[in-house]
């Protein structure tokens, strides 16, 4: 057997596993030691390949697919710092629970750690940052070896896709000639079939929960951003039986089409009201269910971290549950599954009075946030809210534009998808990451982004010259980072504009000629003059504000809300 034949049947071996698993969507980026990979995945018809040159935001391109569809998407890059530019998505992948399989190409064993060019440790290269990392044996005609890598690539895909999901790398290296038959290949799988179980809790721990909940008279819901793939329909009959007051944010997907009958419970200006010390005293609860990741909101956190409840129930697929406050009191670990439609817990004897201080509060702040209209941010936010289509997607940067979000999306009959990076809460990747998820999906795709986060993924859109891309990019540009116009460093004068403030003076029309975008540049009162629902092709929507106009106007509304609930 020559040895084009061994390096084909070894990349081959690789695909037909991945495909075997139903894993067909490949981000690749150009080099010349992953020209086995680059070749057997774009050979193979039933794999959709996505090109993106700049490795870091490929990386952050595949999380998008990888979230949008809750299945993993595999990245292919070359030796050396290209392995090292996947570094921030996969961090973010593995805190936001996203599976990718990453496929690093290596020099062979006998050029490492010689000062050959193009090459550095890439064995373990992402440390703790993967769920599991194997390094590849050189492709031989050794009789072990195929069933070797099919094994372990399945053992990948398994490892990716066990609760929590997560990134695994597999580093493979390759000795030159790197040229593969492309032509009368079979892709062939020995491993037929993996199965999966369903994590339930068990009969003890149910009866065990479900009696807190029918014996507590002062519970809240919170609910966080949900574990890929949930269904939400589990969550809403729990919501219904339950009757306590729900505290939605805007990442869980669940203040859009809420359904009629649940309506009453959800609260979603809970931010707002719990920046009001007095209110915060007045519904202090026994017990708290989170479903679902940490909140954005500080104030939230900070409030179940303060009020000590008797019970604060966790409900986590990972037995590294997330709990930076120190608060909860009970871990259960499962699945958002139908287990949560059977407890019996319809009799529970939850305090109406309870619910109604939150409902009311709830309406004063969401009539508060309606009546709005300083030329702000946040109310620029709520304006595009409103412009958007049914049946659209919205990604979010971090830092101000997620939230605004928090703040100004309420309850909706409207569908709509709210994604974001909340995993490290970067403002790395967030274009690349929109592009993934809107190449996965026919839906309107809008980017809320601030200019410094716009500037640092800029290079994302070199995906669009390679794969058609239908995204309009919302820019609000204040000129600067400005969240930190609401922390201690603003009240510090010295160095402040410098080091935190950073302006770059910087507009986007010249960048939009560049990719060939229509492009619209607004202030305030011009946002509702524009055709929201002309997203066909790229655009940029430059929002031009004032960063110390935003904080002065933020903290009025605030304000006024703790006012009216007095």
């Amino acid at each position: 057997m020559n040895e084009k034949t061994v390096l084909s049947q070894y990349v081959y071996k690789i695909v037909a596993t991945l495909v075997n698993h139903d894993i067909v969507d490949v981000v690749i980026s150009p080099g010349s030691r992953s020209t086995p990979l680059a070749y057997a995945f774009a050979a193979t018809p039933s794999i959709n390949v996505y090109r993106q040159v700049d490795e870091r935001s490929a990386a952050f391109f595949a999380l998008g697919l990888a979230k949008a569809q809750a299945k993993p998407v595999v990245l292919v890059c070359t030796s050396g710092t290209a392995a090292a530019n996947y570094f921030p998505a996969i961090v973010e992948a593995n805190y936001a629970r996203v599976p990718l399989i990453v496929l690093t190409a290596d020099r062979p064993h006998e050029l490492r750690e010689v000062g050959a060019p193009q090459t550095i440790h890439q064995p373990n290269l992402y440390g703790e940052h993967v769920k599991w990392s194997v390094d590849f044996p050189i492709p031989d005609a050794a009789p072990q070896t195929l069933p070797f890598i099919e094994r372990h690539t399945v053992r990948a895909i398994t490892t990716a896709m066990a609760v929590p999901y997560g990134p695994v790398h597999i580093n493979v290296p390759f000795r030159e000639p790197l040229l593969i038959e492309l032509e009368d290949v079979a892709l062939y799988s020995d491993f037929t079939e993996t199965f999966s179980s369903e994590l339930v809790p068990t009969a003890e721990a149910q009866h065990h929960f479900s009696t807190l909940l029918r014996e507590t008279k002062k519970g809240l819901l919170v609910i966080g951003e949900l574990p890929l793939g949930t269904n939400i329909d589990f969550l809403w009959s729990f919501v219904r039986a339950l009757q306590w007051p729900v505290l939605i944010e805007a990442l869980s997907n669940m203040r859009a089409a809420v359904p009629s009958d649940c309506e009453d419970y959800v609260i979603t200006t809970y931010d707002a009201l719990l920046k009001d010390t007095a209110f915060k005293q007045t519904v202090m609860p026994e017990t708290v269910v989170r479903f679902g990741a940490q909140p954005i909101s500080k104030f939230l956190t900070n409030f179940l971290a303060q009020s000590m409840p008797a019970h604060y129930i966790v409900i986590d697929e990972s037995p590294r549950f997330r709990d930076s406050s120190a608060a909860c009191t009970h871990l259960l670990r499962a699945e958002l599954t139908d287990w949560l439609t059977l407890l019996p817990v319809k009799e529970n004897e939850h305090d109406v009075a309870y619910l109604t201080k939150w409902q009311q509060a709830h309406e004063i702040a969401s009539n508060c946030i309606k009546a709005y209209d300083a030329e702000d941010e946040g109310a620029a936010v709520a304006k595009i809210l409103h412009s958007l289509p049914n049946g659209c997607d919205i990604f979010v940067s971090n830092s101000m534009p997620i939230r605004d979000i928090d703040t100004f999306f309420l309850a909706t009959t409207k569908d709509v998808r709210i994604f974001a990076n909340r995993g490290a809460n970067g403002i790395d990747g967030i274009i690349s990451t929109a592009l993934g998820v809107s190449a996965t999906t026919s839906r309107p795709m809008y980017v809320l982004i601030g200019d410094l986060a716009f500037l640092h993924d800029s290079n994302g859109f070199i995906a669009t010259r390679y794969q058609q891309a239908q995204l309009t990019t919302i820019v609000m540009n204040n000129d600067g980072g400005g969240i930190f116009s609401y922390l201690p460093q603003a009240k510090v004068a010295t160095h402040y504009e410098d080091l935190f403030g950073t302006p770059t003076a910087l507009t986007f029309t010249d960048f939009a000629r560049m990719y060939g975008m229509q492009y619209d540049r607004v202030v305030y009162d011009e946002i509702n003059t524009l055709d929201w629902h002309d997203n066909k092709g790229l655009r940029i929507v430059e929002v031009m504000t004032n960063r110390a106009d935003n904080v002065a106007a933020h903290r009025k509304l605030w304000a006024q809300i703790a006012e009216a609930i007095q």
